[in-house]
């Protein structure tokens, strides 16, 4: 089955990422709200595997909805809230 941007879980995950103080627990050495949060806290937090978690955020991160940022051996995900913008006004345009 191909992979499509739009999905019930990227949506949900999309969602989760509009608050991440609110949704994910405190990490102990990042910001949520600057640097984003990990897939294993995604994974957590949809109750998936991490792997799942991994192909969702890629695709979203490819799609240029999300900023990814190395901070240590891990990759955090965060909103791109100016691309999210562009995207829905295509949207609403009739794209």
């Amino acid at each position: 089955m191909p992979s499509t941007p739009v999905g019930q879980r990227r949506l949900a995950i999309l969602e989760l990422l509009k608050d991440p103080v609110r949704h994910f627990p405190p990490p102990r050495h990042t910001d949520p709200e600057a640097d984003g949060v990990t897939a294993a806290a995604v994974a957590t937090r949809l109750g998936v595997d991490r792997t799942v978690a991994d192909a969702h955020l890629s695709l979203l991160a490819a799609l240029g909805l999300l900023r990814t940022k190395r901070i240590r051996r891990r990759t955090h995900y965060r909103r791109d809230e100016v691309r999210i913008a562009e995207v829905a006004r295509m949207f609403e345009k009739g794209w």
